[in-house]
Order: structure tokens, then sequence, then C-alpha cells
């Protein structure tokens, strides 16, 4: 069903507008992810009804999700793999927030921790949606940092625990998409920007 509505689609595009190969590939690659998302949610907010985490789950994605949008971070290769950790992240972590407690002490060691990995990581590209501008990788880079670094704040000053408990788990989750060891263990390249340099500098020297 997915590949016939999305090739529906681009056979609606192809009549309509003259785009080159790479301008379809970046058009496919956003249909098949608002796809897959859209399914997803649907999926997660099933699951999260049955459960009693509805609320956990709609704050959870939207302090990850501006975090998200300028730390970029993996994007699992394979459609199960991608499932499976969603399903367990989205499901387990609202239900962790909701009913279970840790000492303030902890929060504030483990967010200074996630806010500095957060600095020096982020942001993390993908092969598919590589960041080769240098200027953007550093305003997404200051942009991360500084919202990992309100949260942070936020967690020290907010006097409700139920939110620190969200910020954490935001910055948690922003951290373990970005870091170098999550490229590594499900088999993704990392710095994927490097790669089309090194092929920038091959073609100046063969041409």
């Amino acid at each position: 069903m997915k590949e016939a509505l999305i090739n529906k689609t681009m056979s609606n595009i192809n009549k309509y507008y003259k785009y080159d190969n790479v301008k379809l590939n970046e058009i496919r690659y956003g249909l098949e992810t608002f796809y897959i998302t859209i399914f997803k949610l649907i999926v997660l907010f099933l699951i999260s009804f049955f459960i009693h985490t509805t609320k956990e789950l709609c704050l959870l994605f939207l302090f990850y999700g501006l975090l998200r949008l300028t730390g970029f971070g993996l994007h699992a290769n394979k459609s199960i793999i991608c499932w499976i950790l969603s399903i367990m992240i989205f499901s387990v972590i609202p239900f962790i927030i909701k009913n279970v407690t840790f000492f303030p002490s902890v929060l504030y060691i483990v967010s200074l921790i996630l806010t500095i990995l957060i600095i020096v990581y982020a942001p993390a590209d993908t092969k598919k949606r590589p960041l080769i501008s240098k200027k953007k990788r550093l305003v997404f880079k200051v942009l991360s940092s500084i919202t990992a670094i309100i949260y942070t704040l936020m967690i020290y000053f907010i006097k409700i625990i139920y939110y620190k408990y969200l910020l954490l788990f935001s910055l948690l989750l922003e951290v373990l998409l970005i870091l170098p060891i999550s490229y590594k263990i499900l088999g993704l390249s990392y710095n994927n920007y490097k790669s089309y340099k090194r092929k920038e500098v091959k073609n100046e020297i063969s041409s």
C-alpha cells in the first residue's frame, strides 16, 4: 500500500513538474518518511491509550521534537528495526515518566552530562541526508546546544518533578540518536558529510 501510494504521488509530480533525479529522490524520501511517521504515530498513540500514557507521550514528542529539529540523529536502515525501537522507546519512556521516581541529584548530574554530549556531537546526519554545509552544521550545533542548556536549566529550577523527567528523557533520547556508538551498533555510517567532501576532492583531482 505504501509503495503504491508513493508511486502514484511521484507519477503525478513527474507529470506536472520537471525535477531532476536528485530532487525527485529527495521528494520520494520525504514522502516515505511522512507515510511511515503518520502510521507509526497512530500505532504509538493507540498503545499509549491502552497503557494510559497519552499525555506523557504528547509532551515527550514536544520536548524531544524540538531537540530533534536541530540535533537530527540516526534513522534505522531497516523498517522493522525502526518499528521495534520506536515502540520500545515511546511506550516504555512515558510509562517510566509516569510511574518511576528518581533522586533530584541524579537528574541534575545526568542532565549536565547529556547537555555536554549534545554540545559535542550534535548535529548528527544520515547517509540519505548528509549535512554538507559547514555553515548549517554550525547553526544547528548552536541551536541544539542552546536548547539543551535551556532544558538543563529548567530541570534545575522548575519545581514540578514530572516535567523534570520529561526534559531529562528528551535529552537522553537525542543523545542516544547522535552518539557515534549508536551508529556503530546499528551498522550506520557516521559524519556522512565527510564522505561527500572526499568525493568532491576526488572529482576535482580527476578533472
